[in-house]
């Protein structure tokens, strides 16, 4: 073990961990989820039993956590609020990808839509690492470009129209370093998730 690397113990937490973030991001169909988690369990241990049990264990503790939880959330969640503003950034033209691989994804639907004689006033994107981020710190990461893809700045029309959609939806936003910082709970309920 290299000098200041997370013990065992650390790093089954961190598993435990990658499990929540897995399950409550509501991207991903069931399967995959147990996949990847089963995978980076047989990181961690050697026998492809324990590595099993490793993900049952975690993937239901992660489950049966998510359902209790949204038995306490409001009839209209912060999730149901970015979904609504999502909905309507979309209908001012601009293209909003969820849990896209990276930045490659936006590039290729401008592309897409560029072949077929339309351009966006803009898109919007988040990756599936940036769900993991909202999950644990309440805050997601919203990449912003212009339709012809260049960066939004500060100031840009674009940029208000996206914070002020958002703001109209009571979620708060600051645009810090090229992104913009979205303030919200994902509080995705366990029956939105994908099977």
């Amino acid at each position: 073990m290299a000098i200041g690397s997370p013990d065992k113990a650390a790093r089954l937490d961190q598993l435990r961990v990658y499990a929540d973030v897995q399950v409550r991001s509501g991207f991903r169909a069931a399967a995959e989820v147990r996949s990847d988690v089963f995978e980076a369990a047989r990181d961690e241990v050697q026998e492809p039993a324990e590595a099993q049990r490793l993900t049952d264990e975690f993937v239901s503790a992660a489950h049966a956590s998510l359902a209790a939880e949204a038995a306490g959330w409001p009839e209209v969640t912060e999730y149901d609020r970015l979904q609504a503003a999502f909905a309507d950034l979309r209908a001012g033209g601009v293209v909003v990808l969820e849990a896209v691989d990276d930045h490659w994804a936006a590039n290729e639907k401008l592309d897409e839509m560029r072949a077929t004689g339309r351009q966006p006033r803009g898109i919007a994107y988040f990756t599936h690492t940036d769900i993991w981020h909202a999950v644990e710190h309440r805050m997601l990461e919203l990449n912003l470009w212009h339709g012809t893809s260049a960066n939004v700045a500060e100031g840009d029309d674009l940029l208000g129209f996206v914070t002020d959609t958002l703001a109209a939806h009571g979620i708060e936003s600051v645009f810090d370093e090229g992104r913009i910082e979205v303030s919200v709970a994902w509080q995705r309920r366990p029956f939105a998730a994908s099977h």
